[in-house]
């Protein structure tokens, strides 16, 4: 006979898991309390990365049901989701997901439901990355200065440019500008460059 499991996950200590077992045993399931498994862990960490989820995975045998109440109880991540529940479809265990209709998204229909979730989520990344681009592009068209302001104006650039030239070392020159050895770096490459143009 199949056992059946529940994984019920929170993102903060002053959060419960209570709804979430209620809203599994209003669906007709019936888990035994030790096979339900509470994390209290951020949805963006990895699964492999979650203690309660491990020992989860060491427990669960061929035949068994597992019990999610949402999809992001397992993750945020649509690749790290979908490549656990097909590791436990690899297992025998069947995972469903009540918020998906009861969906057990190991059966072909489940495959698909996950494949066409990981699409919409590659979709929604791909016009976040497009947007970024073009609204950096037209910033940039604009004659706007993208990234942190510098630290040193342009006097203190010079002098920077000056102390490297007489040999005074990186390290020296970022201690008597009070500043990072990274931006001496930065204003020396800049002022080679200016040099080679």
């Amino acid at each position: 006979m199949p056992r059946t499991f529940a994984y019920v996950r929170v993102s903060t200590a002053g959060q419960t898991t209570e709804n979430q077992i209620q809203e599994i045993e209003a669906a007709g399931f019936q888990v035994e309390q030790r096979r339900i498994v509470t994390e209290t862990v951020s949805g963006s960490t990895a699964i492999v990365r979650r203690r309660g989820f491990s020992r989860l995975m060491d427990k669960l045998e061929s035949g068994d049901i597992l019990i999610v109440t949402k999809l992001d109880r397992l993750g945020r991540d649509a690749i790290d989701v979908s490549t656990t529940v097909k590791t436990l479809a690899d297992m025998g265990v069947r995972v469903y997901c009540l918020a998906l209709g009861g969906a057990d998204l190991t059966s072909s229909a489940g495959t698909m439901t996950m494949n066409v979730l990981n699409a919409v989520a590659q979709f929604e990344r791909d016009l976040l990355i497009e947007r970024t681009q073009s609204g950096l592009k037209r910033a940039r068209s604009e004659g706007k200065v993208l990234g942190r302001p510098s630290t040193l104006s342009d006097k203190q650039k010079q002098d920077v440019s000056e102390y490297l030239a007489k040999g005074m070392s990186v390290s020296a020159t970022a201690r008597k500008f009070g500043t990072s050895r990274q931006t001496i770096i930065r204003v020396r490459d800049e002022g080679s460059c200016s040099v080679l143009s």
